[in-house]
Formats: structure tokens, sequence, C-alpha cells
């Protein structure tokens, strides 16, 4: 199935799913965004992306902290 970053707050409450299966879904989300992104993409849709990347990085930061900073760290240097 594929989910949106509206389907966050689901995947986080997934009390079956491993940390890491969560950790998976949530990048293949954030893949999927970036791929998305063509040299034709306007900067709103580019700026779009980006506050979509970052709720994705806040939402990895819940249940894995040093990797959540670490991304969002990484992403505040661009």
């Amino acid at each position: 199935m594929a989910y949106t970053t509206d389907d966050l707050d689901k995947i986080l409450g997934f009390s079956t799913w491993t940390d890491k299966q969560k950790m998976d879904e949530l990048l293949k989300m954030d893949c999927a965004l970036h791929c998305a992104l063509g040299t034709e993409s306007t900067k709103s849709e580019r700026e779009a992306v980006k506050k979509k990347s970052r709720k994705i990085y806040k939402a990895i930061k819940t249940f894995d902290e040093q990797n959540g900073e670490m991304f969002l760290r990484v992403m505040d240097l661009k």
C-alpha cells in the first residue's frame, strides 16, 4: 500500500510494525516526494516537498531520536 504524508500518524501508531519498518516506510515516502520533482518544478513545489520532508523527519525523531535529529540537521545545512 502506498502511504502519503497524511498517513504519518497512522504509520506511527502501528503497534505491530517494528521501528525499522516504520523508518523504511517513512523514508520511502520521502524518496517518492523527491523523485517526483524535476527540472521544471517550481520553487513553490520544491518548498512544499521540503516542508513534507521536515514532517517526515520529525515523525522519525519520535521513535529514533538520533537519526531523526541527523536528518533534520542535514536538511538545515542545505
